[in-house]
């Protein structure tokens, strides 16, 4: 399996310092910077002690693709967080653990998305 590299997104860097820009989501207890206003694509992740999300997301870089159908693409994988919403609809998440490595899968409710949350 490889993925299609036209449809990067992002990756996910944590940290424990707080970053300008900054946005809160509840759900998931953490607070992150959008990558569309980094020159990299970089997400910066801080989560709050009380997350829920599992150790390899909370701890480890992830880096994120675009896919048509999230459920089709978390078949046959080891999945650390099943799918869920961001954003009021904006867009379905899930991550999965792919040779050691943490990779997210991100549903747009609009397929040509360039803004963020």
């Amino acid at each position: 399996m490889s993925f299609d590299r036209r449809r990067f997104d992002h990756i996910g860097i944590p940290t424990k310092e707080a970053r300008e820009g900054e946005v809160f989501v509840e759900a998931t207890r953490v607070w992150l910077t959008s990558p569309r206003a980094h020159p990299a694509n970089i997400e910066w992740l801080r989560y709050e002690p009380d997350t829920q999300v599992p150790a390899p997301v909370r701890d480890l870089p992830h880096v994120a693709y675009r896919v048509d159908n999230i459920q089709e693409a978390l078949k046959g994988h080891e999945v650390l967080m099943d799918v869920f919403e961001i954003g009021e609809g904006f867009a379905q998440i899930a991550f999965i653990l792919f040779e050691g490595a943490v990779v997210e899968f991100m549903q747009y409710r609009n397929p040509e998305e360039e803004g963020w949350i």
